[in-house]
């Protein structure tokens, strides 16, 4: 053996290197944040990393592994082209995050994590086609498009569980008018729109104006009554004040503009100055 060492030390040297990466080969790390299905000529024979993380152990040349993420992946959609049913054109940017819960299913159906984009990204597009079909395009503004990206994720999920896919969360980046006549026929539109609106609270809240104060004229006049039968005089004195107050503060306020009455002392206009008695 020793004279074999001697003789051929190189051959010697490869041999073992040889042996040292095949077996390195055989040997895979599981980590946190993925798992895998072992493959045995393209048959998936075991799953590893579905619950704990470590070494694992394959037939060098006969079995591979597939990796997969167990983290949440984000799948983009290339810009979809919508049609609200106000007939408004829309270019609409969306994203879908989803994780594998089935390693096998997926493995079986896709093969690969990017098999699976492959697959669920133009459903997505098709998904979010029909739900925006049925909407108009204020509803992409308001609460309603909770509800709608609710739908969406929901439709997308019956096709992804076939992918052994959980859809986390579905969300759109940006939907917008295309540049140009139709951008700004909407914002003309949603101007004049928000216009109308305004002058028909303007409208009610005049309305409700003009109820309370014609309510409010009407107590005072039953109050009014009241106190004349009451007591006349006190009666007879407030309007006079109220008089006095019209004449020489207009509207009720001191704006600074002068008031000039030309009256004899013994006027009777004047009696609450003068006093009663007098």
């Amino acid at each position: 053996m020793t004279d074999i060492i001697r003789r051929h030390p190189i051959a010697l040297g490869a041999a073992l290197l040889a042996l040292l990466m095949l077996l390195l080969s055989s040997v895979s790390v599981v980590t946190e944040t993925r798992q895998g299905v072992v493959t045995r000529v393209g048959k998936p024979v075991r799953l590893i990393g579905r619950q704990y993380a470590g070494l694992n152990f394959t037939i060098p040349f006969v079995e591979s592994v597939v990796w997969i993420d167990k983290r949440v992946r984000d799948l983009d959609m290339d810009t979809q082209q919508v049609l609200s049913t106000d007939q408004r054109r829309l270019e609409v940017d969306a994203f879908a995050r989803y994780r594998v819960v089935n390693p096998l299913q997926m493995y079986l159906a896709a093969r690969s994590v990017e098999g699976v984009e492959q697959q669920l990204a133009p459903i997505l597009g098709s998904q979010l086609r029909n739900e925006l079909g049925r909407r108009p395009f204020a509803a992409l503004l308001s609460p309603e498009r909770t509800g709608l990206m609710d739908n969406i994720q929901a439709g997308l999920n019956r096709v992804a569980n076939q992918y052994g896919v959980e859809i986390v969360d579905v969300r759109i980046k940006k939907a917008d008018l295309p540049d140009g006549t139709p951008l700004d026929t909407a914002f003309e539109q949603m101007r004049t729109a928000r216009q109308q609106e305004a002058r028909s609270i303007l409208a009610e809240g005049q309305k409700r104006a003009q109820i309370i104060r014609a309510e409010a004229d009407a107590e005072a006049a039953r109050i009014y009554a009241a106190s004349f039968g009451k007591d006349p005089q006190f009666y007879d004195f407030y309007r006079a004040m109220q008089s006095y107050q019209s004449t020489f503060l207009p509207n009720g306020e001191d704006k600074g503009a002068d008031t000039t009455i030309i009256l004899s002392p013994q006027n009777e206009y004047l009696r609450e100055f003068t006093g009663r008695g007098r």
